[in-house]
Parts: structure tokens; sequence; C-alpha cells
């Protein structure tokens, strides 16, 4: 059974996340464990309030978390009618990372979905703050929603590399199992000048081919050099629907990650990115 972490703050964004998780895996039993981590609301307050109140504002903060979750499970059910799935709601006095961190070390989750933005963060950047940290820091792969998203499956799966990163085939299988249920094409692209592979890097894409052995796979190559332009362009001209990048050394997403060149390079991402982290787990 997949478990599927979703972390919540009650935002229709998150909402959408959710959505968008459970018609994923609308043919597949799965477990949906909802969070929700309330912490940064207690900082938020706390220069609001004398230090022998700070007892009383967690368990406040508390209590509207819990509440807020039993009314999203309410909304859940009238939204939500696959005898497959199972939710799990949890508040959590933690922040964000450090929450999702927990769950999926102490309930083995496959997977965290989550939407780009969040109720606070500014319109007009593609992500939110939270979903930047999530995304760098959280150790176990996740698939961002941009805000507004209507699930459809993906066919065109877009996977730059450069075939430097020694991959984690538990991850490498995830990406299999989503691409190859939609039967998609997974589009290898390698972005450098250098066009003669290293030993490692043959072994890499060898690798590559094994694992991903339901979706069909085309690699490309570019002659572009600015690897978040390439990225950019090969979304738009093969009409890509999932992004697909690695969180490591040596790979790509420092240059994707950062908004300051999203922005410049006119780069918003409008559809689902999925990044692996390449952590043991």
């Amino acid at each position: 059974m997949k478990k599927i972490l979703v972390p919540t703050d009650f935002s229709d964004n998150a909402f959408n996340a959710l959505a968008y998780a459970t018609a994923l895996h609308a043919y597949e039993p799965c477990s949906f464990y909802i969070v929700h981590s309330y912490a940064d609301a207690v900082y938020r307050e706390e220069a609001l309030h004398p230090e022998n109140e700070m007892h009383s504002l967690k368990s406040e903060m508390e209590e509207k978390a819990v509440k807020a979750l039993r009314d999203l499970e309410t909304r859940c059910k009238e939204h939500q009618h696959n005898t497959l799935h199972n939710y799990t709601f949890i508040a959590e006095y933690a922040d964000l990372v450090d929450a999702i961190n927990n769950w999926a070390d102490q309930e083995d989750i496959d997977l965290v979905i989550m939407g780009t933005r969040g109720s606070t963060n500014k319109r007009g950047r593609t992500f939110g703050s939270n979903t930047l940290h999530v995304l760098k820091y959280v150790h176990c792969p996740v698939l961002a929603v941009p805000e507004g998203y209507q699930y459809q499956q993906p066919k065109e799966v877009l996977f730059p590399s450069n075939y430097l990163v020694p991959y984690n085939k538990r991850e490498l299988a995830l990406l299999d199992h989503i691409a190859g249920s939609a039967d998609a094409k997974v589009h290898l692209l390698y972005i450098d000048p250098i066009r003669n592979f290293s030993l490692r890097q043959k072994d890499n894409k060898h690798l590559l081919e094994r694992t991903l052995g339901r979706p069909k796979l085309q690699f490309e190559t570019t002659e572009e050099k600015d690897k978040t332009l390439a990225i950019s362009k090969y979304i738009v001209h093969k009409d890509i629907d999932l992004l697909t990048i690695v969180n490591s050394r040596h790979s790509y997403i420092e240059d994707m990650l950062y908004q300051s060149t999203i922005e410049q390079l006119g780069l918003h991402v409008k559809i689902p990115f999925l990044v692996l982290q390449n952590v043991a787990r």
C-alpha cells in the first residue's frame, strides 16, 4: 500500500494538492497522512504575548488546528469516495520540514504531495517559501502541484540529467510507477557542452534504462548552455506535463529553485514538479 503525506495549511491550494494526490492514485490502495504543522503560528504570536502565556497559546493553536482538521476531514468525506483510500489527520507542533521528516521516517512515506504556494505567499511567485524549504530539505520525494492545477494523467515527463548522479533505485521506481501507470514517455534531457560521457555517466545512464522499464524513454540533448532556460524551452516545445529533477550535488535543482532565477528567465512552473531527494531510506 502506498503511503502519501500531504501537508495542509487549510488553503484552497493545499486542498487542490490533496485532490491531485487522490486522483493520481485513484486505482491503488493508499494511506494519506494529512499533516498540519502549527509551530510557525505560535512563533508569529510569540512577540504579542508574555512568556508566561506561551503554554496557553500553544494549547489554543493546537485546538484551532485540530478543529480545522476535523472540518477538512468532513470536506474530504464529501468529495472523496474511493474505498481504496484511507486518511489520517495529524496536528504537529513542529516546523513544516521537521513535521514532514518525522512522519516520513515514522511511517516510511513514499511521496509528499503539496501545493506550490501557501495561504500567506505573495501572488506572482511560483514557489512559496515553505515549498522551497520542503523541496530542498525533506528526506523523501516531493511532488509540488501548481496553484489551481487540475489533474490530468501525465503523458510527457521531462527528466533533465547530466548522468553524474548515483540515482536512488527506490525513487527511480517511484518515477517508473507514476510514468508507467500512465503509459507516459520520459524525456531524458542531457544539458552539457561536454558530449563524451565518462564511465560514471555511462553507468548511470544504463541504470536509468534498466530501472525505468515501464515508460517509453526518449534520450535528448540540447545545445542550450543555460540549464534553466533549456528546461523551460523543452517544457513548452514538447508539451511536458510533469517535470522531474533530482535534488543532489551535480544536479540542476539549485538552478531551478532560486526564485530570482525563475523570474529573470520567465520560467513559472505551471506543471507538477517532482523532486527526487536521492536519500538512502
